[in-house]
């Protein structure tokens, strides 16, 4: 496989979900144990980092795959209600155009996001679409994708809205792109230092352009020593 292998995060780089995520957290906050929270404290929450708010919200780690699957069915609610983030679909069909082979690792049902992109004809730009329960095991399916197309690490580019995203692309040794439109804040996701860190689509283009031409330049050196 060429260099051009990019994959998303799905909630909050891709789908504005972000609000109705926030609204159906908060109607699930009592049946799983912790408090619902308002908007000054969201503001508060988004200069944290994922573990820190899982600390803060005090839920049993043992609760969180079961939260994650109520999320995944109420969201499926909500599907048809969510819209893209503004312009970034654009900025797929330029990749896609660009023959960038594009994937999406996500917390979120299969069946939701595929839900998600049929509306909004998406569906045919997206070549892999990887889902899990699991908020920390991001790094385990990039590796599997990695060992199974037989690809270099800097060959990946992992792109999403969350610190969480950013340490599963470090521990993958994959090139981590931070946007700055979804949960965490820029001060959070400049804290831990991604390979690239955008405040619009046009600036993600650009970065996955500048990450494939470094590759492209590094592996024409290593050929020639």
């Amino acid at each position: 496989m060429n260099g051009k292998l990019v994959f998303f995060d799905f909630d909050g780089t891709i789908a504005d979900s972000y609000q109705a995520i926030v609204k159906i957290s908060n109607q699930l906050a009592s049946e799983f144990g912790y408090k619902p929270v308002d908007e000054e404290e969201i503001s508060l929450l988004k200069n944290l980092s994922s573990r820190e708010i899982i600390q803060q919200s005090e839920i049993s780690i043992f609760k969180i795959p079961f939260l994650i699957k109520r999320l995944q069915r109420e969201l499926k609610k909500e599907i048809s209600n969510l819209e893209p983030i503004h312009g970034i679909d654009l900025v797929l069909r330029q990749l896609k155009q660009h023959d960038y082979k594009l994937g999406i690792i996500t917390s979120n049902a299969k069946e939701n996001v595929v839900a998600f992109l049929e509306k909004h004809q998406l569906d045919n730009i997206f070549d892999f679409i990887y889902s899990g329960t699991t908020i920390f095991g991001k790094h385990r399916i990039i590796n599997n994708i990695i060992k199974q197309y037989q690809i270099e690490p800097n060959q990946f580019i992992y792109v999403g809205d969350e610190t969480r995203d950013i340490r599963a692309a470090k521990r993958s040794k994959v090139i981590a792109i931070a946007v700055t439109w979804g949960f965490n804040s820029a001060e959070i996701l400049a804290h831990y230092q991604p390979d690239f860190l955008v405040t619009t689509p046009v600036e993600l283009l650009s970065a996955i352009i500048e990450s494939e031409h470094t590759w492209q330049k590094e592996n024409s050196e290593k050929q020639l020593c």
